[in-house]
């Protein structure tokens, strides 16, 4: 999976164009089956740093954020967008069907990228798709007036950075939005939008349903 076309040609074989449960207006490349992906992928994820293909379902989070967005069209409308952890591209493509005036997907595994495009392409929208590292990055580098993190609260040590981060590009004027299904390390004190009972893959989640919370991150943290 050198090549893209190579990446392309794997997501197409694993997955399946399904309708996103709590988001139907948006269509994905899904495996129906987790874990032979997950054993599929295990060699190109190790030698990527990675662990789990996130780009093969929609995540709570990423459900929550996607329709928040296209509930709120006015929140991204004529804005550039960045979806950050984009796994699917799910929060990209929904903020390109509202109308946001540029959408870029960044992750850091080049099959999420690689998927990325060809769900936008599956459900008739543009976006650009970035693979890097970009935590600790200057908000003025990101090109963007909004930022979507899709359910990253859920390691100690990814949490406590993305957190530092985040909250430096909410201070330099970039509105960040994330979506988060009750994981065990997501910041405090931040501001809630919305909550949904999200539909969830019983192979990741073991459960059915989760509560999922729309939040904005304020520029600093609560006093303890």
């Amino acid at each position: 999976m050198e090549t893209a076309e190579e990446r392309a040609t794997f997501i197409r074989a694993h997955t399946v164009l399904a309708t996103v449960p709590f988001v139907p207006e948006i269509r994905l490349l899904t495996a129906t089956d987790v874990t032979p992906l997950w054993r599929a992928t295990h060699t190109f994820l190790g030698e990527h740093g990675l662990e789990v293909p996130f780009w093969c379902v929609p995540w709570a989070g990423g459900q929550a954020l996607a329709r928040w967005v296209l509930d709120h069209p006015e929140a991204v409308r004529g804005l550039r967008v960045v979806d950050f952890g984009a796994g699917s591209g799910l929060v990209a493509i929904a903020c390109a069907l509202a109308g946001a005036s540029s959408v870029r997907a960044v992750d850091i595994d080049p099959l999420a990228l690689e998927a990325c495009l060809l769900n936008a392409g599956a459900n008739g929208v543009a976006l650009d798709a970035t693979c890097a590292d970009v935590v600790g990055a200057e908000a003025s580098t990101l090109d963007a007036d909004i930022l979507f993190a899709g359910d990253v609260w859920y390691e100690r040590a990814p949490a406590a950075r993305f957190e530092a981060w985040l909250r430096s590009v909410v201070r330099s004027g970039v509105r960040v939005i994330t979506g988060d299904p009750c994981r065990a390390y997501v910041p405090d004190g931040l501001h809630e939008l919305d909550r949904y009972d999200i539909p969830t893959c019983a192979d990741l989640e073991a459960t059915a349903l989760r509560l999922t919370r729309v939040l904005e991150v304020l520029t600093r943290a609560p006093r303890s």
